[in-house]
């Protein structure tokens, strides 16, 4: 029988209750061609030290929970796989710009707050009673938003942006996409509302144009390219107050 193959996962640990600052954990666990760094973490967890902390649901990069820095940059767990990684050490760290509460859990608690800000939910364009059926709209109207709503929320972006971990204030690239693609839903019609964020100094404009958010977007949503729009519809809506009969 071959050897099995094994590989070098370190954490960086953070467990306030004990008192103690930042350290580095080191285990050397196996793993097959498809384990993934999330269920690495789980055997750590489940034989040599269950104490380590994290946080998972699906495993299957629907829920967006296993966010994490791993080798530096910002990735789900789940959908990391150990065999990519070897011969290892893997580098395991909390999602960069965030508080950690402990290990590799961060305080998502500014992110809820800018989520509930961009109203994320359809306020309809012009109220319609039951007898006059649903709100519809045709497949070219989806697809102008479609991309964007895929966004699963797992803050991988965050992590990616440098202007967020410069200014906390920033809206950020992720919610700035769901907030494009409320405003884009020919059935809403709080967009205005929106705008005022999009115009405000934590809004677009904060933004340098690095695009790292849109390459470690595990959906392809491209938050880059919402800011950006956004960044053309602000200007079009500045400009527009110096036109005729809009003062």
């Amino acid at each position: 029988m071959p050897e099995p193959r094994t590989i070098t996962v370190e954490v960086l640990r953070y467990q306030p209750a004990k008192g103690t600052n930042p350290y580095v954990d080191r285990w050397t666990i196996p793993y097959t061609e498809d384990m993934s760094v999330l269920q690495g973490l789980q055997y750590i967890k489940d034989t040599l030290d269950g104490s380590l902390t994290f946080r998972w649901s699906c495993r299957m990069a629907i829920c967006g929970s296993c966010g994490m820095m791993i080798g530096g940059v910002p990735k789900l767990a789940c959908r990391t796989f150990l065999r990519d990684l070897a011969p290892g050490p893997v580098r395991v760290e909390a999602l960069a710009h965030f508080p950690i509460e402990r290990d590799l859990v961060v305080d998502a608690e500014d992110f809820v707050g800018k989520l509930e800000r961009i109203k994320p939910w359809i306020e309809p364009r012009e109220p319609r009673t039951l007898e006059e059926g649903p709100y519809t709209q045709t497949p070219a109207q989806l697809a102008r938003y479609e991309s964007f709503s895929h966004c699963i929320n797992c803050m991988l972006c965050y992590s990616a942006c440098p202007q967020y971990g410069l200014n906390p204030d920033f809206l950020g690239p992720g919610l700035t996409a769901l907030l494009h693609r409320y405003n884009s839903d020919s059935r809403d019609g709080a967009s205005a509302e929106r705008m005022q964020l999009v115009h405000s100094e934590e809004g677009v404009w904060s933004c340098t144009a690095v695009g790292y958010c849109s390459e470690v977007c595990p959906k392809q949503v491209d938050p880059a390219n919402a800011v950006n729009v956004n960044k053309t519809a602000s200007a079009i809506d500045w400009f527009a107050r110096f036109l005729p009969g809009k003062r």
